[in-house]
């Protein structure tokens, strides 16, 4: 129970941060045509901002579920590596269900949140955490599309920028530190920008097909330096 109320107590930032980001993508929710229940319903299944927004976006566009499928694998990948790298913080006799749920919530915030307890990862911190911060992921969104129903299309059009302020966030930092990384970004808004310019492939398609190229160019081009002494 003590470890429970652990996690419970350290996912309550995360919570409070989630509802915030929720709102802003219940905005495009809205915009996409979903009812407060379906949105509530996404944001507590798929569990991933990126994953959400780009499903959203194709909804709106109305796009076939094999392209739908394609931006979903491609905008999650991510999770499958920080799965691996949680299966080492979890204690080797952890009954299979607990493995099961621990990927289903996986999340950035999670898996830290996981990776930082010693010596392994007890699956009840986890749920502590999950119990408080889930709930405001959905219930986030849920709301997020009630005033995008509501407020006037202006406002709508300028809370829905706040999700890309999390994007920007997210990938600043790194391109920061990293050159590399930074040409990367810069490359991927002028290719992202040309694209819905000049052709007609959809936003869906076109976040899939620069995500695939641009990160197969830099792990090619630019290794990092394990990679190198490896070699």
């Amino acid at each position: 129970m003590y470890t429970f109320r652990k996690g419970l107590k350290d996912g309550l930032p995360i919570g409070f941060g989630y509802f915030a980001v929720a709102f802003s993508l219940g905005i495009i929710a809205a915009q996409a045509g979903l009812t407060p229940f379906q949105g509530f319903l996404t944001s507590l299944l798929v569990n991933a901002s990126a994953g959400e927004n780009a499903a959203f976006i194709a909804i709106k566009e109305n796009v076939p579920y094999l392209q739908m499928v394609l931006i979903m694998i491609v905008s999650n990948i991510r999770y499958v590596l920080m799965s691996f790298a949680l299966s080492q913080k979890i204690a080797p006799k952890t009954h299979m269900i607990h493995r099961l749920l621990l990927g289903f919530f996986l999340t950035d915030e999670y898996f830290a949140l996981a990776i930082s307890q010693d010596p392994y990862c007890n699956p009840y911190y986890s749920y502590g955490a999950i119990s408080f911060a889930a709930p405001c992921w959905a219930s986030g969104t849920a709301l997020g599309i009630i005033m995008g129903n509501i407020l006037p299309p202006r406002i709508v059009s300028a809370l829905s920028v706040a999700l890309f302020g999390m994007f920007l966030a997210i990938i600043i930092p790194p391109a920061k530190k990293d050159k590399a990384i930074a040409c990367l970004i810069v490359i991927s808004f002028l290719c992202s920008y040309l694209l819905s310019r000049f052709t007609t492939i959809s936003e869906s398609m076109i976040t899939i097909i620069l995500t695939i190229v641009i990160s197969s160019l830099g792990a090619l081009l630019f290794p990092t330096k394990g990679e190198k002494h490896e070699e």
